[in-house]
């Protein structure tokens, strides 16, 4: 791994410096800043026009469509200086990060004009359509539906776990075309609008009051012919293009969530006295080693990258399934280290109330350590199930057959 970055990414860096000295409030940081709810509203507002005007919403994206062009390592600067003063970076992940590059790269030149604008200004909200009840891992074993009727495909089907669901309104849908062609194949990726007839959205509430993720159904929704991105039933293409860019320029800044829950759990123990029980202290230590893990995994997919040694497949394999199992343990020893307190609803409600966090119920919020356990376990789920990343792992790194199907009825 060569961790030298080049001139023209140091220089961004320091304008990227300079930018951020000159725009966020003066004593953010340091310790002891708040907001009230008023102030933190107007800020968020004024903070996302700053991006946009400062070229930082999409700066991957080329020019001619209002991004900044910069290469990769560029981006990872990018990530870097925003974390390193723990500056939001918007980041709407399902029209920045996935839909957004997927239509730039397989999209026609009047859906880059239409969709391209309202990305990049937040106008648009998306969702994305990917999983259902027996389509989740095994995606290609999709049911739902869409047929041509004159210039509008018909959908009917469901998809669930569909994060942010309820506010989007467009859903970028992997949906069968052609029932008779094989498993991978006859599979479209439409651009569907949410608000419709015939969309349903039922939100899914978890444990902890949080209703994040949703069921959708659809019955007899429509979106327009030319909505098919990539060419009809080309939809399984297109959509492992989607998916790798869930990868890449965080690489060397997606470990620092993992270390900042560790330190406030280290705190938790000193402060409980656990940080002298010796088996309390052997499970940090190995904690505070899949984080470094975590870390330099970061800086090998980052320099497959670069190289185009094209291992982004093992790497995302291993990666993934190493990092969800290691939060899940991390997790599991927060909630040991805070013992019956990790039984009560421990949040501020005045948080609930400034709208800082929207997890928890009523009056009484969990607090960030209680939200991440109750979100790490699905973690090693969504985006390719552990037991799917070990297959991945077996058959494309170690050579092993692949698994058999089961037979059918």
């Amino acid at each position: 791994m060569d961790l030298t970055y080049p001139p023209e990414a140091e220089q961004l860096r320091s304008e990227i410096r300079r930018w951020l000295g000159e725009n966020l409030p003066p004593d953010w940081g340091a310790p002891g800043f708040s907001m009230t709810r008023e102030d933190r509203q107007a800020f968020e507002r004024e903070w996302t026009r700053k991006l946009v005007e400062g070229g930082w919403v999409c700066a991957s994206w080329p020019t001619e469509y209002g991004g900044r062009g910069l290469s990769l390592l560029q981006q990872v600067v990018l990530q870097e200086e925003f974390a390193r003063v723990d500056a939001p970076l918007r980041a709407d992940f399902f029209g920045d990060t996935l839909v957004g590059p997927t239509i730039l790269r397989w999209g026609t030149e009047e859906q880059k004009r239409q969709f391209i604008p309202g990305i990049l200004d937040g106008t648009i909200g998306w969702c994305q359509g990917f999983s259902e009840p027996d389509a989740g891992s095994d995606l290609a074993s999709l049911t739902t539906r869409a047929v041509l009727d004159g210039d509008e495909w018909v959908i009917n089907g469901q998809k669930v776990w569909t994060t942010q669901a309820q506010f989007a309104d467009y859903i970028f849908l992997l949906a069968r075309t052609n029932p008779e062609a094989e498993r991978h194949a006859g599979i479209s990726y439409l651009l569907v609008p949410m608000h419709q007839p015939g969309v349903e959205v039922r939100p899914i509430e978890q444990i902890d009051g949080s209703a994040e993720f949703n069921e959708v159904f659809f019955s007899d929704a429509r979106c327009p012919k030319a909505n098919v991105v990539g060419g009809v039933d080309n939809g399984w293409k297109v959509a492992m293009t989607t998916l790798g860019f869930e990868r890449g320029s965080s690489a060397t800044t997606s470990h620092r969530r993992f270390a900042r829950e560790l330190d406030a759990i280290v705190e938790a123990a000193r402060q409980r006295g656990k940080d002298r029980d010796p088996l309390v202290r052997q499970r940090l230590a190995r904690s505070w080693s899949d984080v470094k893990i975590m870390q330099i995994n970061g800086y090998r997919t980052l320099t497959d990258a670069l190289h185009g040694t094209h291992h982004a497949a093992a790497l995302g394999a291993c990666n993934k399934m190493f990092w969800s199992e290691a939060h899940r343990r991390t997790m599991e020893l927060a909630m040991d280290v805070l013992g019956p307190d990790g039984q009560v609803l421990q949040g501020d409600p005045a948080d609930l109330a400034s709208g800082k966090r929207r997890r928890g119920r009523g009056d009484y919020p969990v607090d960030d350590l209680q939200a991440s356990f109750f979100f790490s376990r699905s973690e090693t789920i969504w985006g390719g199930t552990a037991e799917i990343q070990r297959n991945i792992v077996g058959e494309r790194v170690l050579g092993l057959p692949k698994e058999p199907r089961p037979a059918a009825a």
